[in-house]
């Protein structure tokens, strides 16, 4: 291995934006766990309000939550696999150079993977938030029945 202090300089230019597409992810990582937390303090809530008396809406709204938590269940798991596949670019951005091996058919699958397991983890994001309003929607919808029924 013969490293020249100039071909390290390019290759850590060329590592330095999926270094910042790997702290997009992580950020990624974090709002969807803390999504995921508080759909399982929903589901906490919602279980416990099931045990004292079984109602039909009870039953939908956790139904509506498992859907959810699924959908977020994805995103983590393809952002995740996003973010390796990052810091495997990254890797063989290195190792190509200090090695001489050509890598770059492998770093560009890697790269395209990367982009298309990010994309399928914002898609679930976006299906999990539609998902999200639209049942809030049916709730307020429902409330504001009741709440029309009382004042009659």
């Amino acid at each position: 291995m013969n490293f020249q202090l100039g071909d390290i300089g390019q290759v850590i230019q060329l590592a330095i934006a999926p270094v910042f597409l790997l702290a997009g992810v992580s950020i990624l990582l974090i709002l969807l766990t803390n999504r995921l937390g508080r759909i399982i303090d929903q589901m906490r809530l919602l279980e416990d309000r099931a045990i004292k008396c079984v109602d039909a809406e009870c039953v939908a709204a956790l139904s509506g939550l498992h859907r959810r938590s699924s959908l977020i269940n994805i995103a983590i798991a393809a952002s995740t696999l996003c973010g390796l596949l990052v810091c495997l670019v990254i890797a063989m951005l290195f190792l190509g150079d200090a090695t001489g091996l050509p890598l770059v058919h492998l770093i560009a699958a890697s790269f395209i993977g990367a982009m298309l397991a990010l994309t399928t983890g914002f898609i679930c994001l976006m299906r999990e938030v539609s998902m999200s309003y639209r049942l809030m929607r049916e709730q307020q919808l429902v409330a504001m029945a009741m709440c029309a029924r009382r004042a009659a």
